[in-house]
Order: C-alpha cells, then sequence, then structure tokens
C-alpha cells in the first residue's frame, strides 16, 4: 500500500498561511461584526489580506489551471465582467482564511437560525460541514476570484448554489479604490417587510472584508422576528481593473 505524504515545502506554506489566517482573524471584533450585521446585514472586518497577498491572489486569475469554470457574466445576464471559482487545491491563503472565519460566523449563523426558528445544521468546523455538502451532492469549491473592467458589473442575486446553505459569506478587496479602480461598489439591498426596498453602496478596502448574508437577515417585527430578504451585486467600475476574493462557505451541486 502506498501512503501519500504531503511534501514538506508545501506543508510549510500551508502552516504558515494557516496561523497567518488565525492570528488576523482573531483580530476582528466579534461583537461589532454580529452588531453590524444585526443591524444592516453586512459589516466590515479589519484586514484579512496584506497589499503583497493581494497582488498575488489577484494575478492568478490569468492561470486558468487553477479554476473550474469560467463565467462571462454578460452571457448569462449577469451583468458585464468576469468572475472564475477556483478548484482543488485552493490557494493556501484561501483556504486558510476560509477556514478561519468559519467558527467566527458560526455564533451569528446560530443566533440568526434560533431567532427565525429555523434548522441550524452546521457543525463545529468548515471540514465537517463541507463533509455533509459533499454527501448531499453539493463537492465543487466555490471561492471565487472576480475582475471587472471599465463598464462591468454585477446584477443583484444571492450565492446559493443547492439545497446547503451556510447563511453568511465574505468578499475580500484586492485592489485599491480611487487608485487602481474607480466605481465598482458593492451593493446590497434589503426587502423590508411592508416598506420600500432599502439599499447600500459601500467600497471594498484592499485586504479587508465584508462580511454579508447569503440570503436574508433577521429582522424584528410585531410579532417577534421575520427573515428580510437581502440581495447583492457590484455597481459599474468607471476605470481601471477591480478584483475581489469571494468566500462562500458552502459547495455547489
Amino acid at each position: 500500500m502506498t501512503v501519500r505524504t504531503t511534501p514538506p515545502a508545501t506543508a510549510t506554506v500551508a502552516a504558515t498561511a494557516t496561523a497567518t489566517a488565525l492570528t488576523r482573524v482573531a483580530a476582528v471584533d466579534r461583537d461589532a461584526l454580529a452588531a453590524g450585521l444585526d443591524a444592516e446585514g453586512s459589516a466590515f472586518t479589519s484586514r484579512l489580506l496584506s497589499p503583497a497577498e493581494c497582488r498575488e491572489i489577484a494575478g492568478l486569475y490569468d492561470d486558468v489551471t487553477r479554476f473550474r469554470s469560467t463565467i462571462d457574466m454578460a452571457r448569462y445576464r449577469f451583468g458585464s465582467g468576469q468572475y472564475r471559482y477556483f478548484d482543488h487545491p485552493l490557494p493556501e491563503a484561501v483556504s486558510a482564511l476560509r477556514t478561519a472565519l468559519y467558527p467566527v460566523l458560526l455564533p451569528i449563523a446560530r443566533d440568526w437560525a434560533a431567532r427565525l426558528k429555523r434548522p441550524a445544521p452546521w457543525p463545529d468546523t468548515l471540514d465537517a460541514w463541507l463533509a455533509e455538502c459533499h454527501e448531499a451532492g453539493q463537492t465543487r469549491p466555490t471561492p471565487i476570484l472576480l475582475r471587472y473592467g471599465p463598464g462591468d458589473w454585477n446584477a443583484l442575486h444571492r450565492d446559493l448554489y443547492g439545497d446547503l446553505v451556510f447563511p453568511l459569506q465574505v468578499v475580500i478587496g484586492l485592489d485599491v479604490p480611487g487608485e487602481d479602480y474607480t466605481g465598482g461598489e458593492f451593493l446590497m439591498t434589503e426587502q423590508r417587510p411592508r416598506a420600500q426596498t432599502r439599499g447600500h453602496a459601500m467600497t471594498l478596502r484592499q485586504g479587508h472584508g465584508l462580511v454579508f448574508t447569503t440570503r436574508d437577515r433577521p429582522v424584528r417585527s410585531a410579532r417577534g422576528w421575520s427573515a428580510g430578504p437581502m440581495r447583492h451585486g457590484v455597481g459599474t467600475v468607471r476605470s481601471g481593473l477591480r478584483h475581489t476574493l469571494g468566500l462562500v462557505f458552502h459547495d455547489a451541486a
């Protein structure tokens, strides 16, 4: 029987990425994160990637061997521009951040489920949750690298991908707004009960994360809590190139 072992150099890179991710995620103000998500369905984190790491990840876009598929948004009437889904193995920094962020977001996800009287099927670790996704036929990795140029935009949508859904996800800006590109604000809309839809436009700082709801958030009502449906998208880029990294915590069917 052949025993496969991780090459020492690869193991060292993975260990370094994991330690770095854990350190940066530990610096996130969890109380402020939960409060922001409760208030608006989105909240910024402190820095998760260095400028050099941002450039390195953005530079992967041209290496098509790192991705399982490329989506031309105009073709599918999703907007204009492109994004690519990473294939296995994920880049070490991407995998490490996804794993480190999951237990931070998990208590919020469970709290929201309790308020909305929904099941909370998410186990304590990302590996265990992804194993459940795979058993249900959701086996394709969902971390996304997006690139928008002048005139590109993304229609309002939700990233669901199957029956098993984690209710929060993260987007990280990889470029410097106002220098590398203009426009391209991150957009969110909330359909409020018996009221007009509310919108938010946010600028993504390089290396900082924005946590936001995948589908909806709890909204207090006269009868307790109800679900406030939300969607996200991207405003039109006016100049330059805008790259972002998207971390979704469920895999796709």
